[in-house]
C-alpha cells in the first residue's frame, strides 16, 4: 500500500531562542529539518513526502537546499495558522487515493527508529490509526488551584505521545473536514473526535522533539553516537 508522510515544520521556536527557527538550526553541521527528512527517506525510499512550511520560510528553505545539496524528492505545502490547518494544507497535496496510508510527523523529531516507523505504519494498516507512545518516567503531580498546592497522580495511567502518527488516508481526510477546536493538539485527537479509536504502539525514547537548546545538545550526542563507526 502506498505510503505518504506529511512533515509539519511551522514552529517559531520561541523556546529555542535566537532568530533562526528551530527546524533550521544545525545539528552536527546540518539543518535539523533536513536530518529528519533524510533519515525517514532512508527508511523507505518509496515514501511520498509532503513538507509543510510557513510561506515566510520558503525562500530560506530553498537557499538551504542549495547550500547543503539536499536532494530528497518531496512536495511543498504552505503552512496554516495552526498545526491543524497546516495538516489540512498538506492533505490537499495528496492525490485522491483512498487505498493509502498517511503519517504526520514533526519536522524537529529526527530520531524515530526504523522499528517504530515500520510498526506504526503496519498497525495503521490493520487498525486504521496508530500512534507511538512511551512511558512516563518522572513522577507527575496535578496542580490544584492557584496557591501552589498539588497532588500526586499515578504515572502508570499516562503516556507521552510521539510522531509519526499514521492513519488510513480516507479516515484522516474525514477527520480534517471537522471544524477546528483548541482541543485538537495532535492528529490522534482530531481522529478521536469522530468517535474512532487510535491504536498505540511502543515508541522509542530517543524520538525527542527538539524544542530547547538542551535538546540540541542531546541531538548532537545522538548523532555522534549513531554515526560512529564500530570498532573492528
Amino acid at each position: 500500500m502506498k505510503r505518504y508522510l506529511i512533515i509539519v515544520a511551522g514552529g517559531k521556536g520561541l523556546r529555542m531562542g535566537g532568530e533562526i527557527p528551530k527546524q533550521f538550526r544545525l545539528v552536527c553541521g546540518r539543518p535539523v529539518l533536513m536530518v529528519t527528512i533524510e533519515r525517514l527517506y532512508a527508511m523507505d525510499s518509496s515514501l511520498q513526502i509532503v513538507l509543510v512550511l510557513p510561506n515566510e520560510h520558503m525562500s530560506l528553505w530553498h537557499d538551504l537546499c542549495k547550500q547543503y545539496s539536499f536532494e530528497v524528492p518531496l512536495q511543498l505545502a504552505e503552512g496554516g495558522n495552526t498545526r491543524f490547518h497546516s495538516v489540512q494544507n498538506g492533505l490537499e497535496m495528496i492525490d485522491d487515493i483512498e487505498d493509502a496510508l498517511v503519517g504526520v510527523h514533526d519536522g524537529v523529531r529526527p530520531f524515530v527508529s526504523q522499528e517504530v516507523f515500520d510498526t506504526v505504519y503496519r498497525e495503521a494498516l490493520s487498525h486504521g490509526a496508530a500512534i507511538p507512545m512511551i512511558d512516563v518516567q518522572d513522577s507527575l503531580r496535578h496542580i490544584v488551584g492557584c496557591n501552589g498546592a498539588s497532588e500526586i497522580v499515578p504515572r502508570d495511567r499516562y503516556r507521552l505521545v510521539q510522531t509519526p502518527q499514521v492513519f488510513k488516508l480516507s479516515l484522516l481526510r474525514r477527520a480534517y473536514m471537522q471544524r477546528y477546536v483548541e482541543a485538537f493538539t495532535d492528529d490522534a485527537s482530531v481522529v478521536e473526535a469522530l468517535g474512532e479509536q487510535v491504536y498505540a504502539v511502543e515508541g522509542n525514547r530517543e524520538n525527542i522533539k527538539l524544542t530547547t537548546p538542551f535538546d540540541l545538545m542531546v541531538a548532537k550526542t545522538l548523532m555522534e553516537c549513531w554515526t560512529q563507526q564500530p570498532e573492528a
